[in-house]
């Protein structure tokens, strides 16, 4: 049965950013990487977590809407927004401030954190929010990752984060033995059409992304991948480019200065 548009289908045709090209049903790789800044929101404000742990919060800004001003005037092609709240509590918990940050932007926005439901899916597309990122419905919910995709696949990414290989969710606060290459490869079957991959134990720790892993995902699904995790410094951003990456979200790298955000878009963007 044909998807039955709604109001933000115009809306999301005009946000959307350009499409990675398939040759011959495969992924063309090595082209280009996109660098997407990264907005966490807790308690209403841009914060940085270590390691998913949120014990471990630092805040760098009071007002995200003027965070995401800030990367957009950059250059940045993307925003990546975490509703850290909603991650924990199941729901959208910041939608207003999410809603205002895709009304605000010139440049698409994607949306993670306690996206668990049609409805939530249906509220943020309609806000503006360009792509809505599932996490934990991917692995307690497969079904529902089905009904998302059949109806807004091109709007919708699957992360994959792990810790020694093996899925967490719920925020990263609930452990699982689910294999992340065989979640990968079951969403693929659903109908996911991309994928972001955060090591956990690298996120946060400015030292570098779990190039292994991010190299034998892309290998193992031949799909779109934005790698997340430990990405700080240029020569990450390259490494992950060569390994076939289509973005990488950049987190506390470019909260602390240690990586040049407009920089690093002038040169591999």
């Amino acid at each position: 049965m044909e998807a039955e548009p709604f109001c933000g289908d115009i809306l999301l045709q005009q946000r959307r950013g350009p499409v990675i090209p398939y040759l011959n049903g495969s992924f063309k790789r090595g082209v280009k990487i996109e660098i997407i800044p990264a907005i966490d929101i807790l308690g209403g404000r841009c914060v940085r977590l270590l390691q998913g742990d949120y014990a471990q919060e630092t805040v760098y800004s009071p007002d995200p809407v003027g965070t995401a001003m800030r990367w957009q005037s950059l250059g940045a092609p993307r925003l990546h927004v975490v509703d850290l709240d909603g991650a924990a509590d199941g729901e959208s918990v910041n939608f207003e401030l999410i809603r205002e940050i895709a009304n605000s932007a010139l440049i698409p926005v994607e949306v993670g954190g306690g996206i668990r439901s049609m409805d939530t899916v249906k509220k943020l597309l309609t806000a503006g929010v360009d792509r809505v990122i599932l996490g934990t419905a991917a692995v307690e919910n497969p079904e529902l990752v089905r009904e998302i995709c059949a109806r807004y696949a091109d709007s919708v990414a699957v992360s994959i984060d792990a810790r020694n290989g093996k899925v967490a969710t719920r925020g990263w606060v609930n452990s699982t033995e689910v294999d992340a290459l065989e979640l990968a490869r079951s969403m693929k079957k659903l109908g996911v059409r991309r994928f972001i991959y955060t090591d956990i134990s690298r996120d946060g720790t400015l030292s570098e992304p779990n190039f292994a892993a991010i190299r034998d995902l892309i290998s193992a699904i031949n799909m779109p991948v934005i790698a997340s995790g430990g990405v700080s410094s240029l020569s990450h951003l390259r490494l992950l480019k060569d390994i076939g990456a289509e973005g990488a979200i950049v987190g506390k790298a470019i909260y602390t200065g240690d990586l040049n955000l407009k920089r690093a878009f002038e040169e591999l963007s």
